[in-house]
């Protein structure tokens, strides 16, 4: 048998394909209020207790939401690649930089940044272990 009304169906399909992708938008926009009430009650229930916090709204957990996922990207693994858009970026940069320019980029974060990791348990990323100096010890 053949089907005579091929034309029909493929008009049908199309228009229920369009039916769903106008509810797209509608789905996203219930998963983010879903998430945000989340959030809120996640910090009103753990943070004031821990960290002596005050309390947020509900907006405010949208607002915070938001911006998290502007600043740290949104979690999916394009090709392996997660995280920020701008540390993305930053990383691509680097890769495709020759040896010579990429000691020179670490040179110059070094002369912004300064040693900012040194205070903290005196670790040097540029030295193996064995060649850390010893921290002059006080005297009692």
């Amino acid at each position: 048998m053949e089907n005579k009304n091929f034309g029909d169906v493929a008009y049908r399909h199309r228009f229920t394909f369009r039916k769903k992708f106008i509810l797209i938008p509608f789905f996203v926009a219930g998963a983010l209020f879903l998430i945000s009430y989340i959030v809120m009650l996640l910090w009103n229930n753990l943070l004031p207790d821990i960290l002596h916090v005050s309390t947020i709204t509900y907006w405010q957990a949208m607002g915070i939401l938001v911006l998290s996922k502007i600043l740290f990207g949104f979690g999916g693994h394009h090709g392996g690649r997660g995280g920020a858009p701008w540390m993305r970026h930053k990383m691509e940069r680097f890769k495709n930089m020759s040896p010579e320019e990429q000691e020179r980029f670490r040179e110059e974060m070094r002369a912004r940044c300064g040693k900012w990791g040194r205070h903290r348990g005196g670790f040097d990323w540029d030295r193996p272990a064995a060649a850390e100096e010893e921290a002059p010890k006080t005297t009692e």
